[in-house]
């Protein structure tokens, strides 16, 4: 398979958070030079007119990122009035800040089981969560929750509205867990 076409693959799975030429010589069993003159000449690919957007490095770091050309654009559609469908996954991660909140990320994915930083980019984005504060503690990680955009999309007045917590996940698994060894 074309190496650069597995780059991009990799890079577009990495998202946000790009990878560094090690981890790409790691995947593709290559030596890191061969893998950065590889990312230089797919940076160059990238420039011309004929792509939205372009490979960047940062700290180290690769990754895509649109042309700074296109923000007009981009704003544009993030301030289209059609509300946009969201994910499962946000979804879910919405329900979670919404009746666990104040929450920090790693507390969604502990419930979840799976990361949830992209579905908190895009609640995020769409204006139905927000940083409502900091943790105590190392780290001083961030505090989610609702936003009164939240309250408008789902036509409610107020948190008291959210339909009850269903009984059956109430429940405490450690708790649940800890019957089972009793017994």
């Amino acid at each position: 398979m074309n190496k650069t076409a597995v780059i991009e693959g990799l890079l577009f799975l990495a998202g946000d958070d790009g990878l560094e030429v090690k981890q790409i010589a790691d995947v593709l069993e290559m030596d890191g030079k061969t893998v950065t003159e590889l990312m230089e000449q797919m940076k160059m690919n990238y420039s011309g007119e004929a792509s939205g957007f372009e490979l960047v490095e940062v700290a180290g770091v690769y990754k895509f990122m649109t042309k700074p050309e296109l923000a007009p654009y981009i704003q544009r559609l993030i301030e289209s009035p059609g509300k946009s469908n969201l994910s499962q996954a946000a979804l879910e991660t919405l329900a979670i800040v919404a009746y666990k909140q104040p929450i920090t990320r790693a507390e969604i994915e502990d419930i979840r089981g799976v990361k949830s930083e992209r579905a908190l980019q895009r609640l995020a984005s769409h204006a139905l969560v927000k940083e409502v504060g900091r943790a105590e503690g190392t780290g001083r990680a961030i505090l989610y929750g609702t936003t009164d955009e939240f309250l408008q999309y789902f036509g409610l007045r107020s948190l008291q509205e959210l339909p009850p917590f269903p009984e059956e996940l109430q429940e405490d698994p450690s708790e649940e867990e800890i019957e089972l060894y009793e017994k």
